[in-house]
């Protein structure tokens, strides 16, 4: 790698031990994947920042970067452990929370912002097409990616901050145009009438195509939560980091001959099927990725006037809650017994601990994780499947 000789005076700590660390982190990477040199970036989105994924290891590492550590771009913050205002009401341990602020003060210490949600672009943070960005949560990346046409890897939440650190990024992968290729078409024949239906289409084409950039063709109108929730749910049982969407998204490259498969009514009902490992829940959970304003308004109509029989947890960002309190939808959902919760979802929060065995969820990504990151049983559905 050909480094300026700013960046080797990086290296060589003469700007600190912190940014010493994360210049040699990303020269690194840049030499395992072949990178001829690093690039500007102009904002970082860093991942682990709950104590239930990292733990005191993760904690520790943290303290100590922030000793000397601070960032050179926008910094923004991947969901905490727990919310972080109405942790002890919603159940939380004294002792989880004060081990999950120390994170968070860590990660202020070194200049980030403390945003804590998966959906940066729904509260502004808005990379503009063909952008080189750090981002490290991956339906994160991947919505930066296919839908606002920015260019990012699947960053770790390390690699991430030693780009926030540095202020720069290994030029390989999908900052290139050659890499922003589909090998894969999916050619979609059922129809797609919920979120849920996303999600499942997501996590069926993900299984197969891994790593692969993945092309769609059939989908005929979009709306942005359902693309945020079919690139979560790519991005879980794969490792998919690009999409298209034939005649919606600006890009459409695909390879000369690329796989091609069918996802049809069959497809979409056994991958339900297969999502589903209960038939009642203790918790209903939405917000993975983080709810929108329009999601958790229509969650609100939904539950207006009525009462809740098992707990409801709606999960978004803090900017989003508080429009939603303004606009009065926080509390049509408190008086039916719902709870909207900010700064975490029930994938990163200690759910297990918290009494929960059985949640139900409209999320792809959340059921496929729950069962192994919570120990979950799970009931999957449309919202308006779940909420009955």
């Amino acid at each position: 790698m050909h480094l300026t000789r700013e960046e080797e005076n990086i290296l060589n700590g003469e700007q600190g031990n912190a940014a010493a660390k994360a210049m040699e982190i990303l020269v690194a990477i840049g030499k395992v994947f072949g990178a001829e040199k690093l690039i500007p970036v102009t904002s970082a989105q860093i991942s682990g920042v709950s104590y239930k994924t990292i733990g005191d290891a993760g904690l520790e590492f943290l303290e100590n970067f922030a000793k000397d550590g601070r960032v050179r771009i926008p910094s923004y913050l991947n969901p905490a452990g727990m919310d972080l205002e109405e942790w002890s009401r919603l159940g939380f341990s004294k002792e989880f929370a004060r081990k999950q602020m120390r994170i968070i003060k860590a990660y202020q210490k070194m200049g980030v912002e403390a945003t804590c949600t998966c959906t940066p672009y729904l509260i502004g943070i808005l990379p503009k097409k063909g952008e080189h960005v750090a981002w490290s949560e991956s339906s994160a990346v991947i919505f930066a990616n296919s839908a606002l046409g920015a260019r990012t890897n699947r960053e770790s939440g390390m690699s991430a901050l030693a780009s926030a650190i540095v202020g720069k990024t290994p030029y390989f992968g999908y900052h290139l145009d050659e890499n922003r290729v589909a090998s894969l078409v999916v050619n979609v024949k059922a129809k797609l009438e919920d979120i849920s239906d996303f999600g499942a289409l997501g996590i069926y084409t993900g299984a197969i195509a891994k790593q692969r950039v993945v092309a769609f063709d059939g989908i005929e109108t979009v709306t942005v939560d359902e693309v945020k929730t079919l690139g979560a749910a790519l991005a879980a049982s794969g490792a998919v980091a690009l999409f298209f969407i034939k005649g919606i998204t600006d890009e459409w490259r695909v390879a000369d001959k690329p796989e091609r498969i069918e996802f049809g009514s069959r497809e979409l009902r056994e991958t339900k099927e297969n999502l589903n490992s209960s038939r009642d829940a203790e918790l209903v959970a939405v917000g993975c990725p983080h709810c929108s304003l329009e999601e958790i308004r229509e969650i609100a109509e939904r539950v207006r006037g009525k009462k809740l029989k098992r707990k409801l947890w709606v999960c978004t960002a803090r900017k989003i809650k508080r429009k939603a309190d303004k606009l009065g939808l926080t509390k049509v959902i408190e008086e039916a017994g719902g709870r909207v919760v900010s700064d975490t979802c029930m994938v990163v929060c200690p759910l297990e601990e918290l009494g929960f065995e059985r949640t139900a969820v409209n999320s792809g990504k959340a059921a496929h994780y729950l069962p192994s990151f919570c120990g979950q049983k799970v009931l999957f559905g449309s919202l308006k499947e779940i909420l009955r």
